[in-house]
């Protein structure tokens, strides 16, 4: 039984490794620029808003090492959008596969989402030397910056089985979910600093306490926070107790788990409905 087990097992990291190989070759196939797109589509992003927020608005003045902050958002972000984007729609693209071939649905939705975390440390490093340069001084707390882009990640993948589990019979789920995105981004400190809310008063700071039970502007904000300066506003600073400061993360978890249930659930139908 147990080789039998790690058969299987072997079987499907062989398949994962495989569809997430095809995925990140398909994806910049035809491109002239290529695989530099993994880095010039978070950076020019960056640039239009820093030229737009900082420069024309004079948007983060107050914010220490702006440009990095920026940055640092934006580079979270489009991981964000770029995973649940892949995942939402990978078992209706692979749907030829899942009706030739018996494995473990999951697997299709997991490999799509390599090429963010691909992307992902490769615009890191760009982050690292961006801060650097800036003048960004190296701490301890870089090491904290894995757990919460595990955190972020893995809500990105909870989202990811609940939609894509949705998408296969109802197809308007993707375009809900780009209008979803959408609202998102301008809901989350990405661009703006937190301060912007608590500076008025005390309906901005529950406005402000009621964003950052957001997991993915938490995820965001402690990350800044651990690698680029201490005064970024986190959970941890606004919540009044500690189980409420672990709200977010035990959404992530909620979330998680009641994906992967329903994923599961709804997985034995997909080669029939895709």
């Amino acid at each position: 039984m147990a080789k039998i087990s790690n058969a299987f097992s072997r079987k499907n990291r062989i398949l994962l490794g495989e569809l997430a190989k095809t995925d990140f070759k398909l994806r910049y196939q035809g491109s002239v620029l290529g695989y530099l797109w993994a880095v010039l589509r978070p950076l020019l992003m960056f640039a239009i808003l820093y030229f737009v927020f900082a420069k024309m608005l004079k948007l983060g003045s107050d914010i220490p090492h702006y440009p990095v902050y920026l940055l640092t958002g934006t580079v979270l972000w489009n991981f964000f959008t770029e995973c649940t984007g892949q995942g939402i729609q990978a078992i209706v693209q692979r749907g030829d596969l899942l009706r030739k071939i018996s494995f473990p649905k999951y697997i299709v939705v997991v490999a799509s989402t390599v090429t963010p975390l691909i992307n992902l440390a490769i615009n890191l490093g760009v982050v690292v030397v961006f801060a650097l340069i800036n003048g960004v001084l190296p701490s301890w707390s870089w090491l904290l910056v894995p757990f919460s882009i595990l955190e972020l990640y893995g809500f990105a993948l909870g989202i990811s089985f609940l939609l894509g589990a949705a998408n296969v019979k109802y197809r308007d789920v993707t375009s809900i979910w780009d209008v979803v995105t959408q609202a998102l981004f301008y809901a989350i400190p990405i661009i703006y600093p937190l301060s912007m809310f608590i500076d008025g008063g005390a309906s901005g700071l529950l406005s402000a306490k009621i964003l950052m039970l957001n997991p993915i502007a938490q995820a965001i904000q402690d990350i800044r926070h651990n690698l680029i300066s201490e005064t970024t506003i986190t959970t941890w600073d606004l919540m009044p107790n500690f189980w409420i400061e672990i709200l977010p993360i035990f959404l992530v978890i909620v979330v998680f788990v009641a994906a992967t249930l329903f994923f599961r659930k709804k997985s034995r139908r997909f080669a029939e409905e895709v």
